[in-house]
């Protein structure tokens, strides 16, 4: 029997539309990256501490690498002269002991399933700061028993370093798989939040950053599959408040 090319159209519609609502396909679509800060109040980090208006986070045109045509579009080329480049400026403007931190709430990642292969990841700017302690991920999950645990993913120097795909020699590529989870994440557990927190100073050196410049610029947001290109929003240390979106 023959197919007709009216029938040939329908059948390629429904499969483009099950890919569409595929597992990976919908958690692209609906993962964010919603920035905001904290500023603690008197001994918030411990007894005669405090923070600062000093954070800042970001979501900022031209600051990143190419939003749109994945790993494939180029920096520095004709054809994404007019791509927006969003990247996500993190800032502490002051000594890391200071009670505050910049950061991004994940939003879309709560109930998706780990596996041992779970991976959390971004790209760098080179010549900002890349620690030990940050840019990190804090993840609390709900293991398959017992009650939610917290894990700290990173920070940007344990990672598994490679140079970005979009601009290999200005951009740095990392990745924190189980042995840059502390400790490392059952699997079977389900998300409950993500964050991508940033909180070392002007105070911490690091080889990408060896005079303590205090900022990074991350982009392409890796959650284990789907990647976070860009994003819209902006907290600073003078509103001390995230412009948009909750943790969910």
């Amino acid at each position: 029997m023959k197919v007709s090319h009216v029938g040939r159209i329908l059948v390629v519609a429904m499969v483009l539309v099950v890919g569409a609502l595929s597992p990976v396909g919908a958690a692209a679509q609906q993962l964010r990256a919603v920035p905001f800060v904290f500023i603690g109040k008197a001994d918030d980090c411990g007894a005669g501490t405090f923070g600062s208006h000093i954070v800042t986070s970001a979501w900022l045109g031209g600051m990143g690498l190419p939003d749109n045509g994945g790993d494939t579009a180029f920096n520095g080329v004709p054809d994404t002269a007019n791509d927006p480049h969003d990247g996500l400026l993190l800032s502490k403007n002051g000594a890391s002991p200071d009670c505050s931190s910049a950061g991004a709430r994940i939003t879309g990642a709560r109930g998706m399933s780990v596996d041992a292969t779970f991976t959390l990841g971004f790209d760098f700017r080179n010549g900002g700061h890349c620690g030990a302690g940050a840019p990190r991920f804090n993840v609390v999950v709900t293991p398959p028993t017992g009650p939610n645990t917290s894990h700290f993913v990173g920070g940007c120097a344990n990672g598994v370093q490679t140079p970005a795909p979009q601009d290999a020699v200005e951009w740095t590529r990392a990745r924190f798989a189980a042995a840059q989870q502390f400790p490392p994440i059952p699997p079977g557990s389900a998300i409950v939040s993500i964050t991508l927190l940033y909180d070392e100073g002007t105070d911490t050196a690091s080889t990408q950053d060896p005079n303590g410049v205090g900022l990074a610029v991350v982009d392409n947001i890796f959650i284990n599959g789907p990647f976070i290109r860009a994003g819209t929003g902006v907290a600073d240390g003078a509103s001390g408040v995230g412009q948009n979106g909750r943790d969910d």
